[in-house]
């Protein structure tokens, strides 16, 4: 039977993160991911995952300044210091809460030098994720939703991950990334499969539920299951109401 985890970057988001770990549990995911959990006590989110049981797979390094167009800012040349600060800070907070995974955000910058600034920002992250057993990540983004992300795709991420050469640097999968970009879905999870540390999912083209759109999730975790995945899976995805409402999609596809 597939594992689901429930991304509360997106889902139950009128809850407090504590309030929403209880939620993800009531509603049977065997695990909980998050974006950016910094403005709540790491405290707090630990005392929820310690009363659910839940594991929490995996949160973001800081974005930056979204207003000034920051969106993650490890491949942006100049700014080490505070990529470095923020790879810091998300350790810090996954050791405090025992989460997994890290996703370093690259964000916005293109060339030969911001390709180099993210090599050396992962090194330190993967330095420091090595030393307090953490998995450092990262994901491509498809270019619809963030036309100037650095990581377009998961042959440019797989190329930046042996660059770095690290055995603490792996991909993210989202199938809704790559749907949207590279189209087959099925395929390009094969190619990569040796690299992934994590997998996620949503639907093709509108990321919401995923038991409906261009992509056959039914298939696709038949496939996941195959090539040997038993982790859970990262269900980020917008729902098209309140999350309560769109979870039939769980018993149809788990």
């Amino acid at each position: 039977m597939t594992k689901f985890s429930a991304n509360l970057g997106f889902l139950w988001t009128e809850l407090s993160l504590p309030d929403a770990i209880h939620a993800a549990k009531a509603s049977g995911f065997a695990a909980v991911e998050c974006h950016w959990p910094y403005d709540v006590a790491a405290s707090e989110v630990k005392a929820a995952l310690d009363e659910t049981g839940l594991p929490m797979l995996g949160l973001n390094t800081w974005r930056g300044d979204m207003a000034n167009g920051d969106f993650g800012l490890s491949a942006v040349p100049g700014r080490e210091d505070e990529a470095r600060a923020a790879i810091d800070e998300a350790i810090a907070y996954a050791v405090a809460i025992k989460a997994q995974n890290i996703h370093v955000m690259a964000g916005n910058a293109q060339g030969e030098d911001a390709r180099q600034a993210f090599v050396e920002n992962l090194t330190h992250a993967c330095d420091q994720g090595e030393r307090h057993d953490v998995m450092i990540l990262i994901e491509p983004i498809n270019q619809f939703d963030a036309p100037d992300y650095f990581l377009r795709n998961c042959e440019q991420a797989v190329e930046i991950i042996e660059a770095v050469g690290s055995d603490h640097l792996k991909l993210m999968f989202d199938c809704y990334h790559a749907g949207r970009t590279e189209g087959d879905v099925i395929g390009v999870l094969n190619t990569v499969f040796p690299f992934i540390g994590h997998i996620q999912f949503a639907s093709v083209p509108d990321r919401g539920e995923p038991d409906y759109g261009d992509v056959d999730f039914k298939h696709v975790f038949s496939e996941i299951g195959r090539l040997g995945w038993t982790k859970p899976l990262g269900a980020e995805y917008k729902p098209a109401g309140g999350t309560d409402e769109g979870l039939g999609w769980m018993r149809k596809l788990g």
